[in-house]
């Protein structure tokens, strides 16, 4: 039975058996062999958390340079969005008819008809209650993101993105927010609120660029909660819905090692 043991233990241990001399594991008595193969096997599992340790931490650095690249295009895209309105008013104003004498007279009788405002007090704009909402939405994004990028206080991140998409429902970076809300949890391994964040952009963004990833995180909950069928079949639809992408090649991975 012992040297069934023993046998069982040097097969798992053939990774770090490879790298130890030979002659150290055959000489020697039982007893000093099975010591040597656990000094072998702790070594292992040490030098296996400290890579995990290590990839935990790469992951955090690539979600953070996430952050910053979207956080930069949407501001980008916020930019652009201004400039093309403006020129589309620019373009409205050259092209608009200049007004009869009639149209004139009854456009300038109705101006003095309207009140006049009082000195210091501006006639606000149509879309102003449009405007402040879009910058008040904007700066609640960023304020999340910056929790997270540039102060790192993860708990209040976590507030602040689940303000956010209460908030802001129909937000077009509601599935970014459910996805680093989701993240968040998912490090602090509160695996079932994780994955309801996961979930809602999965199911709410079909077309999300974060969905290929969230699917990818709820395989990984699933392997942690152990359904292996479950996880098994969320990463064969990232492979199959997502082919060639880096969310495809880490469902592959996980899959391999199922």
């Amino acid at each position: 039975m012992k040297k069934s043991v023993l046998l069982i233990s040097m097969v798992l241990a053939m990774p770090a058996l490879a790298k130890a001399p030979v002659e150290d594991l055959g000489s020697g008595s039982a007893d000093d062999r099975v010591a040597k193969l656990e000094r072998i096997l702790k070594a292992k599992q040490q030098t296996d958390f400290d890579m995990q340790r290590r990839l935990d931490s790469l992951q955090q650095e690539v979600l953070e340079l996430r952050g910053l690249a979207e956080q930069q295009n949407y501001q980008i895209n916020e930019m652009l969005e201004r400039q093309r309105k403006l020129y589309e008013e620019i373009a409205n104003l050259q092209s608009a008819p200049k007004p009869s004498q009639s149209a004139s007279a009854a456009g300038a009788a109705a101006a003095v008809s309207q009140p006049v405002p009082s000195q210091g007090q501006s006639t606000p704009s149509p879309s102003a209650g449009a405007v402040d909402a879009t910058l008040n939405e904007t700066a609640a994004y960023e304020g999340a993101i910056n929790l997270v990028l540039k102060e790192r206080r993860y708990d209040d991140a976590i507030t602040a993105f689940r303000s956010f998409v209460k908030q802001y429902p129909t937000s077009n970076y509601s599935d970014n927010a459910n996805y680093w809300l989701g993240q968040l949890l998912y490090n602090k391994n509160e695996l079932d609120e994780a994955r309801g964040a996961f979930t809602v952009v999965v199911e709410k963004y079909p077309d999300s660029g974060k969905r290929g990833d969230s699917l990818v995180k709820l395989g990984l909950i699933a392997e942690k909660k152990g359904d292996k069928t479950g996880a098994k079949n969320l990463y064969r639809k990232v492979i199959q819905d997502y082919a060639n992408s880096a969310a495809a090649r880490i469902a592959q991975q996980q899959l391999n090692a199922l």
